[in-house]
């Protein structure tokens, strides 16, 4: 690593350390530094595949990391997680970096954005993740997932109505928002309940945030 490099990793790990001490989050060093690896995997990348519209490494730890870690208190005791929509791997990578018990799919129709999250995934030494290139429609798993979230999902009914088959019966479905969607959960089928709605604070973020929690029914 150059000087250079080993200076914005040193100034972003100072902007994350400071974030976590404001999430209910313990993470080891290691894993933090895998956070900071991640996040200049995701930049040098981005700048050919654009993979997100954040361009500024030091942006990314609020935008996508502390984000991401924000949904670890509510993830319960599942065991396997899928990540519909995940372009960059996102929440998918930061929640497998710090559960690194938790079996994490992740999943994109478009084939250069898993391309990249495979690539993290082999250079963060992932081995409880997977990247996986297919519409969440056609998405054919083995056995379901204990938890299956979005990021990405512009409509909470079309998260539900593709991604509900793919939630274990006993599963949860997880929709990261922005603020209260009220509309939009008037609109999700019966084929779920909404089990409750949980306002986010996320540090370096501004803004609302807020995680709806589903049940199937």
């Amino acid at each position: 690593m150059t000087s250079a490099a080993q200076a914005t990793s040193i100034s972003l790990r100072a902007v994350l350390d400071e974030g976590l001490l404001e999430l209910p989050v313990t993470l080891s060093a290691e894993q933090r530094d895998q956070l900071i690896a991640y996040v200049l995997l995701l930049d040098k990348w981005n700048r050919v595949y654009n993979l997100t519209a954040v361009r500024e490494p030091g942006r990314m730890i609020g935008l996508h990391l502390l984000d991401s870690l924000a949904v670890l208190p509510h993830l319960g005791a599942g065991k396997s997680l899928l990540d519909v929509g995940t372009g960059g791997g996102l929440p998918g990578i930061p929640l497998a970096i710090a559960q690194p018990a938790l079996a994490v799919t992740m999943l994109d129709t478009i084939a250069k954005k898993t391309t990249f999250v495979r690539q993290a995934i082999a250079e963060l030494g992932l081995g409880n993740a997977i990247a996986v290139t297919a519409r969440v429609e056609e998405f054919k798993p083995v056995e379901k997932f204990d938890i299956v979230i979005s990021r990405a999902f512009a409509e909470l009914k079309d998260f539900v109505d593709s991604a509900a088959n793919l939630c274990a019966d006993d599963g949860r479905l997880i929709a990261m928002k922005g603020v209260y969607p009220h509309d939009e959960i008037a609109r999700v089928s019966a084929s779920v309940r909404v089990q409750e709605v949980v306002p986010l604070s996320v540090p370096q973020v501004d803004g609302k945030r807020h995680l709806v929690l589903l049940q199937k029914t």
